[in-house]
């Protein structure tokens, strides 16, 4: 199983704004804390703002928070609702026929199986999980106020 890029950034911005609570953060901060474009993380950020992860605030000064505390942010949701599709083969596809298999196939219940564990394992884990180590990313995101 492999995330998205969207995915992926997803869960950087998270992991940076966890890292600095309460904190406004820019966009082009965050991009440059992980060397990546600020045009991609504008849809990510969106789309964080829109499922209630991160709040936003315009203008002068404004940028970006958590919204939620990171114990109440689940890394399995993020990844869910991040991915556009998480169907690890075309037979996963509602309307998809054409395999000619596709009857007798047991590798598609291997493949809803370990889709299933793979994300049971996210399940178990918060954004306050992974800003555990919380003085070394701070360290290496140049969080403000970081040693």
């Amino acid at each position: 199983m492999r995330v998205t890029t969207f995915s992926d950034y997803s869960l950087r911005v998270l992991i940076y704004l966890g890292g600095a609570p309460g904190r406004l953060a820019t966009i082009d901060e965050v991009a440059a804390a992980y060397g990546i474009s600020g045009n991609h993380l504008m849809k990510v950020v969106h789309h964080l703002a829109q499922q209630g992860y991160i709040e936003t605030v315009r203008g002068k000064g404004g940028g970006m928070r958590l919204a939620r505390a990171p114990d109440a942010i689940n890394v399995g949701e993020v990844i869910r609702a991040s991915e556009d599709s998480l169907a690890l083969v075309e037979c996963f596809e509602p309307g998809q026929t054409d395999c000619r298999i596709a009857r007798a196939c047991v590798l598609k219940q291997a493949l809803r199986e370990a889709l299933a564990a793979f994300l049971a394992v996210l399940d178990r884990y918060t954004l306050a999980d992974l800003i555990a180590p919380a003085r070394p990313l701070a360290r290496l995101l140049a969080l403000p106020g970081s040693p």
